[in-house]
């Protein structure tokens, strides 16, 4: 019997609020569980019975049909999950839209693919026979943001499904009612497989009272994605429970430019991917690191490329930039700015709308960053672009490298067989050459240093949800 989306009333009245980022209003409230409510352990439960019966080798096929009607009710209700996220969270419908119908290419890629990654593989090692079988692990519990409410859980919740396990996802409490949705995708999509079960719940809590869910010992795994202070607990957190994690942390992403850089191609892919979702991304092109031989010229094309990101409702299919996701983030953004642009030069500037009940945040380009300055050392979650000059190609690795981030990096160069040497000696998880860091299905997606562990997406992205286990006969 599956659960039904929680949308009624609570017993204390306690809820979770998204506030629209573009006004200021309340767009609406939903229920809130407490720490060692009930109801989480009902949910728990319902997605522990399921296990029961979904986790087998046999119900593969069944698993994979369930991920391609997640697919067609995606694409079948794009438009109206778009609007959600805009309204929740401010990211324009334009954008929203592409991200649900990404959320689709995931869950077909996972029942594309599903059944060949979780074969078994035979080791002749001597015995009569011997081979590894990939089997799940149980629950995983999954720890999602609001800045992408769907890619995040579906990436994660797809590679965990296909090898047999359930979910329980914590999401954002600023996205209720995208969390909510999600829940109403995967019900239907079980529903109209013909399984009749529970195997994904959606935990409306706060972060402080997930302790419980986390420490139960039918959850096996967990999965965050989230700041690195956040991490650093989870992590902590996990490993005292001996449950294996995997975390997708942030990122100062470097954007190397280098003299023989196509400067057109270098200054409006570096702007799309810093102003992509206002630039509140974990992988957003944040340093800008350019030899000085061509300095002058790649900041002459970026000004105009930055500029061009003109912000509107995010409702409106014509905005390239919404709002930042409330006027706490942007009040932040503004100091480090600030803090960043004392001892560099403003080349272009942005900040806050006064007056503006949406907490719009103009594009900002920070030029001569120096370290020790929040734009060197740390994520500006925004619209700020920080350029830092140096002398040769030898530099610029020195200075992407210094970083204690090391989720992704870009390196623009005409010289193809360059770029590939040099993206060798980049300290990070993901690096691209003449495009900004994009996640993909089919690219493993994560980091190092601070960025965090482990990977999602493609074949590795399971990995962190498999027990594998040799089968031996003597």
């Amino acid at each position: 019997m599956l659960r039904k989306a929680v949308v009624g009333r609570t017993r204390r009245c306690l809820t979770l609020k998204a506030v629209n980022p573009f006004n200021g209003e309340v767009a609406h409230e939903l229920p809130r569980w407490e720490k060692n409510d009930e109801r989480s352990t009902e949910a728990i439960n319902s997605v522990i019975d399921g296990l029961s019966k979904w986790r087998w080798k046999q119900e593969v096929d069944t698993r994979v049909k369930v991920l391609r009607r997640c697919s067609e009710i995606l694409r079948e209700r794009a438009d109206e999950f778009a609007e959600v996220m805009a309204i929740e969270m401010g990211k324009p419908i334009a954008q929203g839209k592409g991200e649900v119908l990404k959320c689709a290419t995931i869950t077909d890629y996972y029942a594309d693919n599903g059944v060949d990654f979780l074969k078994d593989e035979v080791a002749e090692v001597g015995f009569s026979k011997s081979y590894v079988s990939k089997e799940p692990l149980g629950v995983v519990l999954l720890l999602m943001p609001w800045n992408f409410p769907f890619w995040q859980v579906f990436r994660q919740a797809a590679a965990a499904l296909v090898v047999g396990n359930t979910v329980a996802c914590k999401h954002a409490p600023n996205v209720p009612k995208s969390a909510v949705l999600i829940e109403e995708v995967i019900n239907q999509a079980t529903t109209d497989s013909g399984v009749g079960y529970q195997v994904y719940v959606n935990l409306p809590m706060h972060a402080e009272d997930i302790g419980p869910v986390m420490g139960h010992r039918e959850v096996r795994a967990v999965s965050l994605t989230g700041s690195s202070a956040a991490g650093a607990i989870v992590g902590s957190a996990s490993s005292k429970l001996l449950k294996p994690s995997v975390l997708e942390l942030g990122g100062n992403d470097p954007t190397l430019v280098l003299d023989d850089a196509d400067l057109d191609l270098a200054a409006t892919a570096g702007a799309a991917g810093r102003m992509l979702n206002a630039g509140q991304s974990c992988i957003g092109s944040k340093r800008f690191v350019v030899v000085d031989s061509v300095y002058d010229q790649f900041i002459e094309k970026f000004i105009p490329a930055m500029e061009s990101y003109t912000h509107g409702n995010p409702l409106d299919a014509a905005t390239k930039l919404g709002p930042l996701v409330n006027h706490s983030a942007m009040r932040s953004l503004a100091a480090q700015e600030a803090a960043t642009a004392a001892s560099g030069t403003v080349l272009l500037k942005g900040g806050m709308i006064e007056g503006n009940p949406g907490a719009f945040y103009l594009p900002c380009i920070i030029g001569d960053v120096s370290p020790g300055t929040p734009g060197y050392e740390d994520e500006l979650f925004g619209p700020v672009a920080s350029v830092i000059r140096v002398k040769d190609e030898e530099e610029a690795i020195a200075v992407a490298n210094s970083s204690k981030y090391g989720l992704g990096a870009s390196i623009y160069t005409k010289d193809l067989e360059k770029g590939a040497r040099l993206s060798e000696k980049i300290d990070a998880g993901m690096c691209f050459i003449n495009d900004f860091v994009k996640s993909h299905p089919g690219l493993p997606f994560g980091g190092v240093k601070q960025s965090g562990y482990g990977r999602e997406c493609s074949r590795y992205g399971i990995q962190a949800f498999c027990n594998v286990k040799s089968v031996v006969f003597a």
